[in-house]
């Protein structure tokens, strides 16, 4: 996909779309007086685009644009430098999940008040297999205690913050936010994702995800 993720259209909105009135919906439903904001790393030339996009969610939260980084790493680290100070836990979720529920976001942020962090997961459920170059089988690797990872993943706001530092002062990798953390000696839990809560990728994807938005739409 040449467009990036934030914009493709599912349904006549944007991925981006979905994602904020997910967030939106926390705010909406919380009964307690909470901040919610959202922030959104945008690639480079793409703000008014972006802008256009939040104007058209209709959100009654704080949405706040910022120039991603070159990895995904760079910008959750970029996007955490201008989150509140006064925020004890932070959300981060990839646009490209466009079904990810306000409850799993929740149950999420919940999970947090006995844990550095938590993750949305589902088991994996298919065999799984180690293959060598060439594509020859070396080995079936026992699924039993195996998860795939999802977002949204929440994590204590200075925990995630410290993890970040450091991996860049040491020059870390990582494929998601969840591992920093535990590399730093956290713990974070699994909260049971949905295969629903796919993440849109390839052409193949999004039609699933058009297939899945007719569904409900009908529904």
């Amino acid at each position: 996909m040449d467009t990036p993720k934030a914009f493709v259209q599912l349904a006549g909105r944007s991925l981006l779309y979905y994602s904020l009135r997910a967030v939106a919906a926390l705010h909406a439903n919380d009964e307690e007086v909470v901040t919610v904001e959202a922030v959104v790393t945008v690639p480079a030339g793409r703000e008014k685009r972006a802008r256009a996009e939040v104007e058209r969610a209709r959100v009654e939260i704080p949405v706040k644009l910022v120039p991603g980084g070159a990895e995904r790493q760079d910008s959750v680290r970029i996007a955490l430098g201008i989150t509140s100070a006064e925020s004890e836990v932070v959300v981060v979720h990839d646009a490209a999940r466009p079904f990810a529920t306000p409850a799993l976001f929740t149950a999420c942020i919940e999970a947090t008040a006995h844990a550095d962090g938590a993750i949305a997961a589902v088991a994996v459920a298919d065999t799984l297999k180690r293959v060598e170059e060439g594509r020859t089988i070396a080995a079936t690797v026992a699924r039993a205690g195996l998860w795939q990872a999802q977002t949204p993943q929440a994590f204590r706001r200075e925990r995630l913050i410290a993890a970040h530092e450091r991996a860049f002062s040491e020059r870390w990798a990582a494929t998601d936010d969840a591992e920093l953390v535990e590399r730093c000696g956290g713990r974070v839990e699994v909260v049971e994702g949905s295969a629903a809560n796919l993440k849109i990728t390839t052409p193949a994807d999004l039609e699933i995800a058009k297939a899945l938005a007719a569904r409900s739409s009908a529904g």
